[in-house]
């Protein structure tokens, strides 16, 4: 393990830390069971504690033997349900068993290290100190449920509320995006008495039946729409092959259209701040502005997903909304609040959560004091480790790399960064942007074998997805672009030829920089000239200012 076991002493010392704690005292008895005697605020409390003496005499707890991978292999066919797969299971050399992490790395049966860009679960690194510590403190004094008072969920309550803009004030405790978001859905549905839920093509919110439901992600679930959801056009610029501004002018048309025609109105619309799953699609200008107005003046609420985008990732901002300059009505947040610990929230207004009050929320996890722990100690983790500066500030220099990656790989179509989270999209060709998932795939392939483990994702499968730890240094940015480029470059050469068609319903003779831009691309990817030169004068200027410029 990357951190040494500590002594029964040192870890009793450090689960006094933070909570209070005056005194421990263990005292031991033969055929009897220990007590370890806390004064907490000024209260004794004896609490019985079973004793496992192990041969050296030291309470331990149960240890069991570690099985070889075959073991684990067998096991996992055996008992566990096949759709569950396992990351890398069509490698050449199998899928990972892991047996530790620290910081951005994670640890393999054979003590291999790894980089790891896939795991925006440990959101401050693998087995933070301090993260561990408040869990192991807290879980020694008490863990109960949230119908009791405790500080710890008052404090993250507030800690959470602050973090965000008013009137976000009130906050639901659960223990996963999933249940966030279907909490998310049931307050919607019964502050507006309605049942539609607009969604994104592309996106995912979840695994229950309710979120699956406005899941459009195919890879969870059926890409048939169910009642009471409506699917709209994912807004990538790049695949859709406009301007920012244009494509945020077609969503917004879309929507204005379909409630026009009044027949589903919305409870509420629900996007990803960045869409993780989708293909790290980041929204365009204007966007989540205009579809938050076109669902508050058809009465629907706005529903931000931040399960996987939240707490200071993106570098500029705590939350990926906020760059938008829009206030949604409910926000979810969930995978790095507890890194690595089950927990999530969601945060909404006091006219929301107060419209829900003829039921009552309780959920038997949410918001215990161990979770709640954890979260409070994450929080004060990012901003002492300043790990949102280091989001912006490394991923900046990782998005630089990449770009660099891209001019060298003609197989690169698209690079989309937002700090800590960056997508490389592949594709077969750069004009007809045919996806490249087998590429993709290989790519992945590769970069675990030389020791950094990406993902792939989007509809197309042809997205190199990464989201690391936000304790991710500039040194890893540089290993992670070396070992793309490397696997890349491994990839046979595409087919040079090009073909532009149609150049004169996007550009004339009197448009010289458009010519230029085309020109400077298909220099970029190899070609000496256009596969169908023709007579018109678009395509004439282009084929000379390629000349030119090789």
């Amino acid at each position: 393990s990357p951190f040494s076991a500590p002594s029964w002493e040192m870890s009793l010392k450090r689960r006094a830390i933070g909570v209070g704690t005056a005194m421990i005292r263990l005292q031991s008895r033969r055929h009897q069971s220990s007590m370890i005697l806390k004064t907490i605020n000024g209260v004794s409390a004896p609490l019985p504690r079973a004793v496992d003496k192990s041969p050296s005499g030291a309470l331990a707890p149960h240890k069991l033997k570690e099985l070889t991978f075959e073991e684990n292999i067998t096991l996992r066919k055996k008992h566990l349900a096949p759709s569950l797969r396992a990351h890398y299971a069509n490698s050449k050399s199998g899928p990972l068993k892991l047996v530790s992490g620290a910081g951005q790395y994670l640890f393999d049966n054979n003590r291999r290290r790894y980089l790891d860009c896939v795991n925006n679960v440990c959101h401050v690194g693998h087995t933070h100190p301090r993260v561990v510590q408040a869990a192991a403190a807290q879980l020694s004094i008490l863990n109960t449920n949230s119908r009791y008072l405790h500080d710890n969920i008052v404090r993250l309550a507030q800690g959470l509320a602050d973090r965000m803009p008013d009137p976000l004030q009130s906050v639901f405790f659960v223990n996963s995006g999933t249940e966030a978001n279907d909490l998310a859905l049931r307050l919607a549905r019964n502050y507006t008495g309605r049942q539609d839920v607009y969604c994104v093509d592309g996106a995912y919110h979840g695994h229950s039946a309710s979120t699956l439901a406005i899941s459009p992600y195919s890879k969870y679930s059926s890409v048939e729409m169910p009642a009471g959801a409506v699917k709209l056009t994912q807004p990538d610029v790049y695949r859709l092959g406009g301007t920012e501004s244009s494509v945020t002018a077609s969503s917004l048309a879309e929507y204005a259209a379909l409630l026009s025609a009044g027949n589903q109105m919305p409870a509420a619309f629900i996007v990803e701040s960045l869409m993780c799953c989708g293909g790290m699609v980041k929204l365009p200008e204007g966007y989540l502005r205009g579809m938050y107005e076109l669902t508050r003046s058809h009465g629907g609420l706005t529903i931000a997903d931040e399960v996987q985008t939240g707490f200071g990732r993106i570098g500029t901002h705590f939350w990926a909304f906020e760059p938008h300059g829009v206030v949604p009505d409910i926000v979810t947040v969930g995978k790095p609040f507890g890194n690595g610990f089950p927990l999530a929230a969601v945060v909404t207004t006091r006219e929301v959560s107060e419209a829900s009050n003829n039921f009552e929320y309780f959920n038997t996890f949410g918001g215990n004091p161990v979770a709640c722990a954890v979260g409070l100690e994450v929080l004060a983790v990012i901003d002492d480790e300043k790990l949102q500066q280091n989001a912006l500030e490394t991923g900046q220099y990782v998005c630089e790399l990449l770009k660099q990656v891209q001019q060298r790989q003609e197989r690169v179509g698209d690079v989309r960064c937002s700090g800590l989270m960056m997508g490389v999209e592949l594709v077969l060709d750069p004009v007809t942007k045919t996806p490249d998932a087998e590429g993709a795939a290989y790519v992945m392939a590769r970069m675990k074998d030389a020791g950094v483990l990406v993902s792939t994702d989007g509809p197309l499968r042809n997205v190199l997805k990464m989201k690391p730890p936000i304790c991710f240094a500039s040194e890893d940015a540089s290993t992670l672009a070396n070992v793309m480029d490397a696997a890349l470059s491994e990839l046979p050469p595409l087919q040079r030829q090009l073909k532009v068609q149609n150049l004169n319903n996007t550009a004339d003779a009197s448009q010289p920089d458009a010519f230029e831009a085309v020109a400077a691309m298909l220099v970029r990817h190899g070609t000496s000239e256009l596969s169908a030169r023709g007579t018109c004068p678009a395509q004439s200027a282009v084929s000379e200012m390629i000349r030119r410029q090789r």
